[in-house]
């Protein structure tokens, strides 16, 4: 008996014909690597300084994309943790300006004081976890108006050396190249932890905890560490701040910046490139876009979030379309 084949349409074309080379996403990434090393060289000061402003919120959206690409959970208070490790590194430059050492410290306050909090937020899912993250921000936020070195008005630190025997970085230039690398070590550590194991039973458990649990995982435990990790990350975003700026303030820990970060990690849609792709087109929007569109750029920053929020749906609708276009 001979087996029957389906005839393949002509007009349909072959999924493997449209699949890039293997070699692209390689070269694209050389391409923008190349293109973000040479940027001090092709652009003016405030571009430089909009760009590794961008480049900090790019590895705050790397830290909420942790919680939001694999664990499920939307946090809505990332920036408290980034202060955290902003005063970490404003008190650690009274005693050196060396970067690194303001980034190591700034990463581990950061991680303790996620650890601290996150025995709280971990044990809420869903709305109940990004109000409970949204107020411990804003605890944070008042502590420091309270307790930290300036009060309000914040303080101020001084520039930063990158490494030893070399001079302090005052241009905007050489600012810029440190906070990139700095981003590209970040990314690099991301990029191999979201490889392990330990990643795949976030993701186990942002798709159905009940079967993580069966299998004999403690849930609340991997969400802790994802949440410990998640505040180191932030906590270097704030080492970054300070080397940025060489300024910080409890308004770094207002929730606009939370929901910048949370925005982009959305935007980015499970990736970690996306997520700081995201942050950098947001950052754009805010900052640079206003000055073309004579301070109105908070404005379009709402379009986006709104665009943000309506884009599921849109996509549903993209996708009904070609549907019926296929059928008819």
């Amino acid at each position: 008996m001979s087996a029957t084949r389906t005839p393949v349409a002509t007009g349909t074309p072959d999924r493997r014909a449209r699949r890039l080379p293997r070699w692209s996403l390689p070269a694209l990434g050389a391409l923008g690597l190349v293109a973000a090393v040479t940027l001090p060289w092709l652009v003016n000061g405030y571009v430089i300084a909009l760009a590794a402003t961008a480049l900090v919120m790019a590895v705050l959206a790397m830290s909420a994309q942790l919680l939001v690409g694999w664990a499920g959970l939307s946090p809505l208070g990332q920036a408290g943790y980034l202060v955290v490790g902003a005063y970490t590194a404003a008190s650690v430059a009274t005693l050196t300006n060396l970067g690194p050492v303001q980034l190591l410290a700034a990463t581990a306050a950061g991680a303790i004081a996620a650890a601290v909090t996150g025995c709280l937020a971990v044990r809420a899912r869903g709305i109940p976890f990004l109000m409970v993250t949204f107020g411990l921000g804003e605890l944070v936020h008042a502590a420091a108006n309270q307790w930290a070195p300036g009060g309000s008005e914040g303080t101020h630190t001084s520039p930063v050396v990158a490494l030893p025997g070399l001079p302090a970085m005052v241009r905007p230039g050489w600012v810029y190249l440190y906070v990139l690398a700095c981003t590209l070590v970040v990314g690099v550590a991301v990029a191999i932890l979201v490889r392990t194991r330990f990643a795949l039973l976030l993701r186990g458990i942002a798709a159905h905890e009940p079967r993580v649990q069966a299998a004999g995982h403690h849930t609340n435990r991997l969400l802790l560490a994802a949440y410990t990790i998640a505040g180191g990350i932030a906590g270097a975003a704030g080492a970054l701040t300070i080397a940025v700026t060489r300024y910080v303030s409890p308004a770094d820990a207002a929730m606009g910046v939370s929901a910048l970060a949370l925005a982009a990690a959305l935007i980015g849609s499970g990736s970690m490139l996306g997520a700081g792709a995201g942050a950098v087109l947001l950052v754009a929007a805010r900052d640079w876009a206003s000055g073309l569109l004579g301070g109105h750029g908070p404005t379009l920053l709402g379009l986006c979030f709104l665009l943000l929020a309506y884009l599921p749906r849109l996509r549903q609708a993209g996708r009904t379309l070609r549907l019926s276009r296929r059928r008819t």
